[in-house]
């Protein structure tokens, strides 16, 4: 595909002086030259909600045949973690995220983490994710907190995750592995513990570890609190991971009302040198809604 350029066209620090019709992947090209010379954008497919339309072993190699170098996988259990491994490193792939497992109805699927009187499960649960991600490589663990029944103290919750939060930092901290929480959205997680940025920030700041930080997804953000730019300038120094997707819909982070271009350029201009996830719901094909991330390495 051809694009034409002005007298004067700037992406990123490249400016282009003569009025001549560039073709498209001369100017990516570029742009990811001066990328690798700076800070580059790292982007992970979430492989639980991108090329769904494959088995889920097939996903790995279709994520990195279309340029991605880090995936994230939710739920890996059901897969026996010598297999992943060997496909990961088939596919030259980095697992940067897996999530601890869900638990049950009482965590409303969602984790143990805040949950009362669910303290061994939870232990049980983080020891079988620390083994997973110490056989796959992977140095990134959510620590679910779980929806609590509406009986229970809000306190008392807060207290038995970061107790939980501790305790889990410790077995982590010897296999440099991050534990990470993240806020979400009490309209598609209703009752969830932790639903804001700020207390994320308190409880962080409560653990007291150096291995346990915040996993801030720009769509729950956006629909619980907006004003992106200051909540990611703000907590910046919490952040260990990020996730992105549209909002609404959860869709192609190219559709609704965040400007991602922007966002993206904020992030990657910034301190953070972490994992960007795209787990998102494509609105069509995985590979048809992939080229708001061409500029970042991805096919």
């Amino acid at each position: 595909m051809k694009s034409n350029i002005g007298l004067k066209w700037e992406i990123t620090g490249l400016t282009f002086n003569k009025a001549i019709d560039y073709d498209e992947d001369f100017i990516y090209n570029k742009l990811l030259l001066y990328r690798g010379l700076s800070h580059m954008l790292k982007l992970a497919a979430n492989i639980n909600y991108l090329f769904t339309e494959l088995p889920f072993l097939e996903r790995f190699s279709a994520a990195a045949e279309n340029g991605f170098t880090g995936i994230e996988i939710l739920m890996p259990y059901e897969y026996r973690p010598e297999e992943v491994s060997s496909i990961l490193q088939m596919n030259n792939l980095e697992c940067v995220l897996i999530n601890t497992p869900y638990g049950d109805m009482f965590g409303g699927h969602t984790g143990l983490g805040a949950i009362s009187g669910r303290e061994k499960e939870f232990y049980e649960d983080a020891n079988r994710a620390l083994d997973y991600a110490v056989k796959i490589d992977c140095r990134r663990i959510h620590a679910l907190a779980g929806i609590p029944e509406k009986d229970m103290d809000f306190v008392m919750c807060r207290e038995i995750f970061i107790t939980n939060l501790r305790v889990m930092a410790e077995l982590a901290l010897d296999r440099e592995i991050t534990i990470l929480i993240e806020p979400l959205n009490v309209f598609d997680f209703p009752g969830y513990f932790l639903t804001s940025q700020e207390q994320a920030q308190s409880i962080l700041i409560d653990v007291g570890m150096p291995n346990v930080a915040l996993q801030m997804d720009f769509y729950h953000c956006q629909i619980m609190e907006g004003d992106l730019t200051s909540k990611f300038n703000r907590f910046q120094k919490y952040i260990g991971h990020i996730q992105i997707a549209g909002v609404p819909g959860r869709n192609e982070p190219f559709i609704g009302e965040i400007n991602y271009p922007y966002i993206l350029e904020m992030i990657e201009s910034s301190d953070f040198s972490g994992w960007v996830g795209a787990e998102y719901i494509p609105k069509e094909t995985t590979t048809g809604g992939l080229h708001w991330a061409k500029s970042y390495g991805i096919k």
